[in-house]
This record gives C-alpha cells, structure tokens and sequence, in this order.
C-alpha cells in the first residue's frame, strides 16, 4: 500500500487550521505596580500565554496631587486691657472678728458679701489700728475675686480694703455708703466690664498694674486715677476722711 505523503501535509495543516479558527481568543490585561525609581507602573497584555509590554513607564500617565487647603488661622484676640474694672470689689459686712492666736497683727474676720455661700472669712493686719470690738458690724469694701490664701495658717479669701498714709502709720478702713445693700458692686465711671477670674488676677499681675492708682482725694473719697469709687447710695470714702491717701 503507497501512502500519499503529499495529501495527508495538505490534511494536517488544514486541520490545524480549522482548530486554531474554532478555538476562542483569550485575552487578559494586568498591571504591575512599580515604584518611581523602578520607573513605574507598567500594563501587560496577555495572550495566549504571550506577554509583551503596552505601555511603558515613559507614557504612564503621573499621580497628581490634590492642592492642600489652607487652614484657617484663628483670629487674634484682643489685648487684655488691665484697669479697674478687673476689680471685683464688693459691699460687706463684719459679722464676727477675732485675733489670730499665732500672728500679733492679724485679725481674722467673717464677712458678708452677700453670697450665697454665707459669709467669707479674711484676715486683715489691722490689729495695731483697731480693737477686736470696733470690728463687729463694721461695714466695708471687699476685693473678692482673690485666690483663698493661708496667713499663717488661717485660710483667707478675699481683702479689706484701707486708706493708709505714706509710712503706713495710719491706716483706715474705706466706707461704703450706710445705704449700699450688702454685696453690691462698687463701679467706676468710664470703666465697665465684667471682673477677671481670680486666677487672671493672679497670672497677669492685675493688683501691681492696678493699685498704685488707687487713692483718696482732697476730700477723702476713693478714686482710681481721678474716678470715684461708688455704689448706687453714692461715693464710699476713708472713714475719717484720710485725704491723698494710698488705698489698698
């Protein structure tokens, strides 16, 4: 039997043909992430087991970044202004008073202010001014918005406010009004605003800014820089009428 080379070529080349028509085109793309200094992410077409590069790192297209937004600086605030009205100095009262038992020129005091809380205990060293019966039922001016302090031992919140002269050898108390109601304000004309916390006063040194403007006039009335101390019944003023006199 001859078998015809020549016509089973033709066959086999036909039929490879036929299957490689039939058979579905399968195609698949990934892509590789390289970094910027490995030249970048590249896409790979593959096909049928063929892998060949389409898009070089050259042509892949650069990240772009976002504009960063400005953030919003926080307005200024305004310079604290440090004048009197920082001064939370109240109308009050001497309820009880008693000498310190360890501290010979310290009286200790309990005053109203007309808080809530009751009265508020102070020490005062007034001892070589006064006797211990002058105080009881004394009226006064407090400066409240201090921090509590102990004076040996003896906790302390809030001062008394006097009228002294230039050595200290006299000193007396600053009266309100005998009609001022007991924890009223004492306002300064030109100066209004609410008092600072007892801490600003501390932190921002407010009494050394402050007291060296308080004084009384020619005719013995508190004042800073010129302006009256007063209460809705009118002025308070040195007890005896202690003109030019340092307040504190």
């Amino acid at each position: 039997m001859r078998i015809n080379f020549g016509l089973l070529a033709v066959s086999f080349v036909t039929n490879r043909a036929m299957a490689f028509m039939a058979k579905p085109m399968m195609q698949r793309s990934f892509v590789v992430p390289r970094g910027a200094t490995a030249g970048g992410v590249v896409r790979f077409m593959s096909e049928e087991g063929k892998v060949e590069e389409t898009l070089s790192a050259e042509e892949a297209p650069a990240k772009t970044e976002k504009p960063q937004k400005k953030k919003k600086q926080p307005a200024e605030a305004p310079p604290l202004v440090i004048d009197v009205s920082k001064l939370d100095i109240r109308v009050g009262v001497i309820n009880k008073a008693w000498e310190h038992e360890e501290a010979d020129k310290l009286f200790c005091e309990e005053i109203d202010i007309g808080e809530e809380s009751g009265p508020r205990q102070i020490a005062s060293g007034l001892r070589a001014h006064y006797k211990v019966e002058d105080l009881e039922g004394q009226r006064v001016l407090v400066l409240a918005n201090l921090k509590t302090r102990k004076l040996v031992g003896f906790p302390s919140h809030g001062m008394v406010m006097c009228a002294a002269n230039e050595d200290g050898s006299k000193v007396e108390f600053v009266e309100p009004p005998a009609d001022a109601p007991i924890g009223e304000r004492v306002m300064f004309e030109g100066y209004d605003g609410e008092p600072a916390t007892e801490n600003q006063v501390i932190k921002k040194k407010m009494l050394d800014a402050i007291f060296p403007d308080l004084k009384t006039n020619d005719d013995g009335v508190a004042t800073y820089k010129d302006v009256a101390f007063t209460t809705s019944a009118g002025v308070c003023k040195a007890q005896n009428g202690m003109s030019n006199a340092e307040v504190a």
